[in-house]
């Protein structure tokens, strides 16, 4: 994790309009892979009646994101978790939505399990249980477009076990841990943002 992200600050607003439409006044929303923080910071400032609880996968990727979230000093965000999603989740009240952004195509394909499994375990079981993920995808196992052939290429000669996910395979996941796939909603930069919950 690094100070600043021109990805985040390119997207930030419009995944903003899409959790508009999805979350209410009083809800809870765990982010899961918060990075530099610059995500959960904006939501936080636009939706005040909402409260967020961000998280990093390490202790040194969850001190600068304390560093950043300590100076905004905003009051509807939580203290920051250490959660890997492929360890152990740490103890928290439930939930009542998941925020994920541009983490599981940088990962291996079974913390797209882990996450599914995980989120079953934490959010509130008398709500909708929705999760949001944001990032490029493969439909019907092609790529949308050149630059995410590109990118998943990238991705897959740095770490070979991640890679630019298909939706389908993901739905089927999701489906897998009682969570059915609720829209799709076409983004900028050729991503796309992704709506489950509980069946």
């Amino acid at each position: 994790m690094s100070g600043h992200s021109a990805a985040a600050e390119r997207n930030k607003g419009p995944i903003l309009e899409v959790l508009r439409a999805l979350l209410s006044p009083g809800d809870c929303v765990l982010e899961i892979a918060s990075g530099t923080g610059q995500h959960v910071l904006h939501f936080a400032q636009e939706l005040p009646d909402v409260e967020f609880q961000p998280t990093e996968k390490d202790i040194t990727g969850l001190a600068e994101l304390v560093v950043a979230l300590v100076a905004a000093g905003l009051e509807n965000i939580r203290s920051p978790l250490v959660l890997d999603v492929q360890s152990e989740w740490p103890t928290m009240n439930a939930v009542d939505a998941i925020v994920c952004i541009n983490m599981i195509h940088i990962a291996p394909w079974s913390a797209t399990n882990d996450l599914f499994a995980g989120a079953a375990r934490v959010l509130n079981p008398s709500r909708r249980g929705r999760i949001l993920l944001y990032g490029p995808y493969r439909e019907d196992g092609i790529h949308t477009a050149p630059s995410n052939e590109a990118f998943d290429a990238w991705l897959r000669q740095r770490d070979a076990r991640s890679g630019v996910r298909d939706l389908d395979a993901v739905t089927a996941t999701a489906q897998a841990h009682g969570f059915a796939r609720s829209f799709v909603i076409r983004m900028p930069a050729n991503n796309l943002c992704v709506g489950f919950e509980r069946c």
